[in-house]
């Protein structure tokens, strides 16, 4: 990601008084994810932490990334304040770069964010059994969001021919959410690796 790029995310963290409050988790942790029991769970754009806040709380260890340090700084504070700081690694990366090397995990997690390549990169560090979660922005024309990048919109049903090879799909589902005041489309996927 470009510096600018950085720049403007950490803006956003900084600015919009939503995301200086801990923020909920996505339905699909508590609804699909057994607890941890100490597996390690890979948390792909982290922002604030919600996610990765309630992985720990379920018992993952969860390796949490991310490019914009203010994200990550308020992130450590709500962990703390959550009680689960221990439980939960944060890494300041690029996204367009990562590339695990460290961990098979027992689940990886995206939400509101798209990089084709980094899934296909992060397919083989999932264990068997384990569960990849993505839910992001789609491509739909009631999106009020009209100024959103192409590129980074999933395209009607992209997600389930994603993860249709090597996977059993669990969940998929294209649904209308409101997000930072406009209602735009999402798709999410719970895929377990086969």
């Amino acid at each position: 990601m470009a510096q600018n790029d950085q720049e403007k995310w950490d803006r956003k963290y900084l600015e919009n008084a939503r995301l200086r409050e801990p923020q909920p988790p996505v339905r699909w942790i508590e609804e699909f994810l057994p607890d941890g029991d100490g597996a390690t769970a890979l948390d792909l754009a982290c922002g604030t932490g919600r996610n990765s806040i309630l992985l720990a709380q379920k018992g993952w260890r969860v390796e949490a990334v991310d490019f914009s340090p203010v994200a990550l700084q308020m992130l450590t504070e709500f962990a703390e304040a959550a009680g689960v700081r221990e439980r939960i690694d944060t890494e300041l990366i690029d996204l367009e770069r990562f590339s695990p090397t460290k961990f098979r995990y027992g689940t990886i997690l995206i939400v509101n964010f798209l990089d084709r390549e980094l899934i296909r990169r992060c397919i083989p560090f999932l264990e068997t059994g384990g569960l990849f979660i993505v839910e992001t922005h789609m491509e739909h024309p009631d999106n009020e969001q009209k100024e959103s990048n192409p590129d980074y919109l999933l395209r009607p049903g992209e997600l389930r021919q994603l993860f249709s090879e090597g996977f059993q799909l669990l969940h998929y589902e294209e649904f209308r959410k409101g997000d930072e005041g406009a209602r735009i489309y999402k798709q999410a996927a719970v895929a377990k690796k086969v």
